[in-house]
């Protein structure tokens, strides 16, 4: 029988090979990854970057003060 020590405990590990990753100077040089993304995302993460900039957004910490006062536990 085999049991968990403390050590493990919540530890959770994925195997590596099952990913492929683009080093970031590549991903950088290339400057490829927008054209890349489909355009309606591209049209959302310019909307949000306007909304951001006519101070339309909410911290994070205004989020959590919210939702911890909508559902209180």
């Amino acid at each position: 029988m085999h049991f968990m020590t403390s050590k493990k405990k919540n530890k959770i590990e994925e195997p590596t090979e099952a990913y492929e990753v683009t080093p970031k100077k590549e991903v950088v040089a290339s400057n490829n990854a927008w054209k890349q993304l489909p355009e309606h995302v591209q049209k959302s993460i310019e909307l949000g970057i306007e909304q951001a900039d006519k101070g339309l957004a909410f911290t994070q910490e205004e989020v959590m003060s919210n939702l911890k006062k909508k559902y209180p536990f």
